[in-house]
């Protein structure tokens, strides 16, 4: 037998547990973006491509902080940037 809120109760944990894993997630504007990345001598930019109806979405870190933002558009990261591309990026929802 199997009971829902159980299984409930057990996503939400996971949840849970996966943003404090992560660390803290600092959701910018694009241009906000660009400005840290900017600020940081040899940047590492994780990226995922935009696909149909998904956006382009960004990480990088800064000062212990993890910066996120998604984009419509493609960002221009500057050359000194070491782009890792990934598959998907998954950030829940805050």
């Amino acid at each position: 037998m199997t009971y829902p809120a159980a299984s409930g109760a057990a996503a939400a944990a996971a949840v849970a547990n996966a943003i404090k894993a992560s660390g803290a997630i600092v959701r910018v504007e694009p241009q906000d973006f660009l400005n840290i990345v900017g600020k940081v001598k040899e940047p590492l930019v994780v990226c995922s491509p935009a696909g149909f109806l998904t956006q382009y979405k960004y990480l990088t870190a800064y000062k212990g902080l993890v910066f996120f933002t998604k984009s419509k558009e493609q960002l221009l990261i500057g050359a000194s940037a070491e782009i890792i591309n990934a598959k998907k990026i998954w950030i829940p929802e805050m």
